[in-house]
């Protein structure tokens, strides 16, 4: 079965994932730091911005295709969709080693922790038969 929704979010997501992880790419080769962040503030904020996203966003993935297996709504799916696009978006550019609260980051980080609760409840009411 077609997940087009699904799809179309990943592929969004996979451009963001390339766009931080080139970032890390062309500071190591100009740092000349092979693993780890050699102290470099600069690039341990590059990994986090990226270790972050890698945390994230795999699971929130499986959880939209499982959501939209199971016949979740297409209005939920996207709207979950675009939150989260946003969300990792906006959370790698709030993400600074020298500020904690940054307005960027507080939508990144509370805008994937709503996606990822969103997910998670539909996907159990629907795993118990309660709806979609």
């Amino acid at each position: 079965m077609p997940i087009p929704i699904t799809a179309l979010y990943a592929a969004l997501l996979v451009a963001v994932l390339v766009c931080l992880t080139t970032r890390i790419g062309l500071l190591r080769a100009k740092t000349g730091i092979s693993i780890l962040d050699g102290g470099n503030k600069r690039l341990a904020v590059e990994m986090r911005r990226h270790g972050n996203f890698a945390e994230h966003v795999p699971l929130l993935i499986v959880l939209m295709a499982i959501v939209e297996l199971n016949g979740g709504s297409p209005v939920f799916l996207h709207v979950v969709g675009v939150v989260l696009v946003i969300s990792r978006v906006a959370h790698p550019l709030g993400l600074h080693h020298d500020r904690v609260q940054t307005p960027l980051r507080l939508v990144g980080a509370v805008g994937t922790s709503l996606a990822t609760v969103a997910l998670g409840v539909v996907a159990l009411l629907q795993a118990i038969g309660v709806g979609a």
